[in-house]
């Protein structure tokens, strides 16, 4: 594979420059109508010390209009990042939609530099490569640009290169003895990177492999590959435009004549006022002493909280954050997106709130909107809102895999209790303010809902994040079951 990039192509210098000035032009135009029709792109750049990732970054902020790029670079994990999933720094440092993102380190460097260390076997890079394969056709069936260049030198050149750099006191901050160490360890990485570019080059997410010993040849070629793909996405775009809005997507079947799994749950039970506040009080103790006891272990908590307009979601927050210490957790509560939101992948918003280690974050409504709210209404395409369930599961495994405490709790009352609920909310002067027309109009799609509550909990309850359906008829057993859930959860993790 990288014998390709091994063959001695050079730019002569009057070629680079007759070249360059079309190259710049033509960069600088498809930037504007990229950020014109809010398409994010991604630059990753990677391959070989010493083959100029830097400097290629630093010619295109010269290229281009600076104002529209975001340079990234990803060393060890700070303390912060520690305590935090591997992506989370990821997903905070992606561009919004019409911007250009460009990554000198990225994703790929960690796995590459563990492998090659024989920190990690083989079987542990192919499933970063599968988790690297997942989160870039995510973001590109989010609408964003995605280009790899791998900057190759052999193994002669990269000690030529180290070496001159080495000479010139202007230059020669660039070589550590890392670089000569990675230089030493040049035949583990190359049988390390093969497999996982072969495993990562997709159609949405493409891997192009440049020989980097002759700076104008690096130079010129990244440009016309960066500049040939942004127009290609352009004209992807366009033809897109040229067909017509995209309708909105026909509303689920109703389900009145099927069993959901909302049919399993008694919503009968009831528990006395005596029982209630003996039993409140237990609870709220334990829950106390286990997130004091999380946070002195560094394990973190995210608590999720779905259910009906209504069902009760605030008073079982409520009886949580009367147990923990105001210091250790954070209630989200989630409404409609704002427009820097909006400018990012849905789950760019979840994943700026994860918790550090030893804390808890609350979310009141989440991610799941996607498959819910959005899927009914038709504010998600039919294809955002199928291919959610996964890319979900996905960020909750993660989650897992960081030894984040996840609970998933979706509260469930009847469709006459709700009625007289929002009855009594119009009603009481000081509760008006929770009941709104839009509360009344889902209300009319409850059959669209219920079969959409069905499909999130078959497709997202798994064994490191399954759902607990509680029953709220009773508003007291409610937040028991609340509480008995996340105390158990936690006592588990511990």
């Amino acid at each position: 594979m990288f014998e390709a990039a091994e063959l001695g192509r050079t730019v002569p210098k009057d070629e680079y420059k007759r070249e360059l000035p079309d190259l710049r032009a033509g960069l600088l135009q498809s930037q504007l109508e990229i950020r014109q029709a809010g398409i994010p792109v991604v630059l990753v750049f990677s391959g070989a010390d010493g083959a100029g990732k830097s400097e290629t970054v630093q010619r295109l902020h010269e290229w281009l209009d600076p104002r529209g790029l975001e340079a990234n670079v990803f060393g060890p994990p700070s303390d912060e990042e520690r305590d935090r999933p591997q992506y989370w720094r990821f997903w905070r440092a992606l561009p919004a939609r019409g911007r250009i993102g460009l990554f000198s380190s990225s994703w790929y460097t960690e796995p590459l530099l563990r492998r090659a260390y024989g920190k990690s076997r083989r079987q542990d890079l192919d499933e970063e490569a599968s988790r690297i394969a997942f989160f870039e056709q995510m973001l590109a069936a989010d609408g964003a640009l995605v280009v790899k260049f791998w900057l190759h030198l052999s193994k002669r050149a990269q000690r030529k290169r180290l070496e001159t750099l080495e000479k010139s006191p202007d230059t020669a901050w660039r070589v550590s003895p890392l670089e000569w160490k990675h230089y030493r360890l040049y035949e583990r990485f190359i049988k390390a990177s093969e497999p996982v570019l072969r495993k990562t080059d997709a159609g949405h997410a493409p891997w192009f492999l440049i020989e980097a010993a002759d700076v104008r040849y690096r130079e010129i070629t990244v440009a016309r590959l960066l500049l040939d793909a942004m127009r290609r996405r352009l004209e992807g775009k366009a033809a897109s435009d040229a067909r017509g809005p995209v309708p909105s997507p026909p509303p689920p079947p109703a389900v009145e004549a099927s069993v959901t799994v909302l049919d399993t749950i008694r919503l009968d039970q009831r528990v006395s006022r005596d029982s209630y506040e003996r039993r409140l009080l237990k609870l709220q103790a334990r829950l106390s002493r286990l997130t004091r006891a999380a946070a002195e272990k560094k394990r973190s908590s995210v608590i999720v909280f779905e259910g009906w307009d209504a069902a009760g979601k605030g008073g079982g927050i409520r009886r949580l954050t009367e147990a923990i210490d105001a210091r250790l957790y954070r209630v989200i509560p989630i409404a409609a997106p704002t427009d820097e939101e909006r400018a990012h992948h849905y789950l760019w918003r979840f994943w700026r709130h994860v918790p550090k280690a030893g804390l808890v974050t609350i979310y009141d409504r989440s991610w799941y909107g996607r498959v819910l709210v959005e899927r009914v209404e038709g504010f998600a395409r039919d294809s955002e809102w199928m291919r959610a369930y996964l890319e979900i599961n996905d960020f909750e495994a993660q989650l897992a895999e960081a030894g984040v405490v996840l609970t998933k709790l979706w509260i469930h009352i009847s469709a006459e209790e709700q009625l007289r609920r929002f009855e009594e909310r119009r009603t009481t002067a000081y509760k008006q303010h929770k009941i709104t027309e839009e509360d009344w109009r889902n209300r009319e799609k409850w059959q669209a809902y219920t079969a959409a509550v069905n499909d999130m909990v078959v497709r997202t309850s798994t064994r490191v994040a399954p759902w607990t359906l509680v029953p709220g008829n009773d508003k007291r057993l409610a937040r028991l079951r609340v509480l008995e859930t996340v105390c158990r959860r936690l006592d588990r993790a511990l």
